[in-house]
């Protein structure tokens, strides 16, 4: 045995100590948790502390993450699911359950009677322990509420396996919620998507009908361009005609105001020899000029309207108003070319 300097006896470790250190979590230092999960690197934390790690590393829970194992420093690299996508190790779990129902059964003094001390006591029986578990009021309670108290006519049931019962249906649960997020994750995951196809097809079909249109616009005013030219030809050739005729109207007004000068100045005449000497042929030039003004051609009625290109758009525009997404309806669109063939 060794001795210390004082000279008492160093009580070598026991293996129940060295056990109790192989089953301690690196990260609380006390004994495993339950449920205990084991990471890639074969070691063991507390699902608790797993979670305070992984939280301290992802402070913004997004799905996934990293941290590093406390005693080897492997990274750990994390589903969507977290730790909860982490397997539990039973093994250590059931080792832990029996080295703690040895120690209970041991009945050591001090350390029992702290742990006990650490027990929650029955508000009507305070020298009792909360040992049983009322299944009637679904509420833990000591044996004297049973024996005299107010659940002796209940069922109850040990409270340790209630415990255990009530925990692996929480365990459940959360394994069950755990699947159920994933489920959601993935729900939301599709709509992203969804939501993005969305956005890019709506810009497909925007440019699209921008270009739909643009094509529109630019058929119109080809077309306008079109109508315009003729409707300038003609009224180029009509501006034409009509400067012709008042240009040969100018000149025969000329002669005949110069023929009227002529013979108003031989009316002045006063000598009769004079007179028929200047009016000789002169009665005649002037009978023959008015005739020919009465003669004269001139524009048909109308000539000046220009009403027959007016261009009717209400069959185009009734379309263009029901212009919408889907199947074009065909025998509208040939009313309207027909209409415009027809003007």
């Amino acid at each position: 045995m060794d001795l210390q300097r004082t000279g008492s006896v160093v009580r070598p470790p026991s293996p129940m100590d060295s056990l109790e250190k192989q089953l301690s979590c690196p990260i609380c230092l006390d004994m495993f948790t339950k449920p205990v999960v084991i990471l890639p690197c074969q070691h063991n934390l507390c699902r608790g502390c797993a979670s305070d790690l992984y939280d301290s590393r992802n402070p913004y829970r997004f799905s996934g993450g990293v941290f590093r194992c406390p005693t080897c420093r492997f990274e750990v690299v994390l589903d969507r699911h977290g730790v909860h996508g982490l397997q539990r190790n039973l093994l250590v779990e059931n080792i832990i359950d029996i080295y703690k129902q040895q120690q209970e059964g041991k009945g050591e003094g001090e350390p029992l009677k702290a742990q006990e001390a650490k027990e929650p006591r029955c508000p009507e029986h305070e020298d009792e322990r909360i040992n049983i578990y009322c299944v009637s009021c679904q509420r833990p309670t000591c044996s004297m509420c049973k024996v005299f108290g107010q659940h002796k006519d209940c069922e109850v049931a040990p409270l340790a396996t209630v415990y255990q019962s009530q925990k692996a249906e929480l365990s459940n649960a959360i394994d069950t919620l755990v699947a159920s997020n994933s489920r959601l994750q993935a729900l939301l995951n599709q709509m992203e998507d969804a939501g993005r196809a969305v956005q890019e097809n709506a810009q497909r079909a925007k440019q699209g009908l921008a270009e739909r249109f643009d094509l529109l616009y630019a058929v119109l005013e080809e077309r306008k361009a079109v109508l315009l030219e003729k409707l300038g030809r003609e009224q180029d050739d009509k501006v034409a005609a009509l400067r012709a005729l008042a240009q040969r109207y100018g000149e025969r007004l000329q002669a005949s105001s110069e023929l009227t000068d002529t013979a108003v100045r031989a009316l002045e005449q006063n000598g009769a020899a004079e007179f028929l000497l200047a009016s000789k042929g002169l009665i005649g030039r002037t009978r023959d000029a008015a005739k020919a003004s009465l003669g004269e051609e001139r524009p048909e009625p109308g000539f000046e309207k220009m009403d027959h290109f007016t261009l009717n758009t209400e069959p185009v525009e009734a379309v263009l108003a029901k212009m919408d997404f889907g199947t074009r309806d065909d025998e509208e669109y040939e009313d309207a070319e027909d209409a415009e063939e027809e003007e």
